[in-house]
């Protein structure tokens, strides 16, 4: 499939399995889960028509692990970013020692005063690693990078959660927790 191809799937995904799946007439069950089925049928009655075979390729190629299918591959969902009321199943677990935020430069001020907290989202999203946060910073501008100590987070009594596609999630991170990274061009 072509990259275009994929990136235009990708983002009618993340739009109607995130944010909006009523517009489809969709539900999503507990874990954000709907049936492969379901989505399908309601693609084509929308005029956005995705193949079961462009659905795996999305799944499995999506540079970003966007969405994953259930064991048995009946089921798929957003494995985060959901600015919907949804429980994504998820269990703590305890984090690295640190772990990055990559936002624009322009939001560097509020950041250090209010810390980091999610907005329409469930929760904040962290990495492990700095391209990654770097990266997301980039689609904003120019990028910011922070380092959170998410050993102390933890040790301070703050839930971390790891989703499927290994984006850390936390719902807010004070400014005591974070430190300013030089951002390398």
């Amino acid at each position: 499939m072509k990259k275009s191809r994929l990136v235009k799937i990708s983002k009618y995904l993340s739009y109607h399995l995130r944010h909006r799946p009523d517009k489809l007439g969709l539900q999503l069950a507990p874990g954000g889960w709907v049936t492969v089925e379901v989505l399908l049928a309601a693609c084509k009655q929308d005029k956005f028509l995705i193949t079961a075979r462009e659905l795996e390729e999305i799944v499995s190629e999506n540079d970003k692990k966007r969405f994953s299918f259930d064991s048995t591959g009946k089921l798929i969902r957003a494995n985060q970013g959901h600015s919907i009321e949804v429980d994504l199943q998820l269990e703590p677990v305890e984090p690295p020692d640190i772990l990055y935020h990559g936002t624009k430069e322009d939001a560097v001020k509020s950041i250090l005063s209010q810390g980091l907290v999610k907005m329409s989202r469930h929760h904040v999203h962290l990495s492990t690693d700095l391209g990654t946060a770097k990266n997301v910073g980039k689609r904003h501008g120019k990028p910011a990078l922070f380092a959170i100590d998410a050993a102390k987070m933890y040790r301070d009594g703050y839930t971390f959660y790891c989703s499927e596609n290994q984006v850390w999630l936390i719902e807010k991170v004070p400014p005591a927790y974070l430190s300013l990274h030089k951002v390398n061009n």
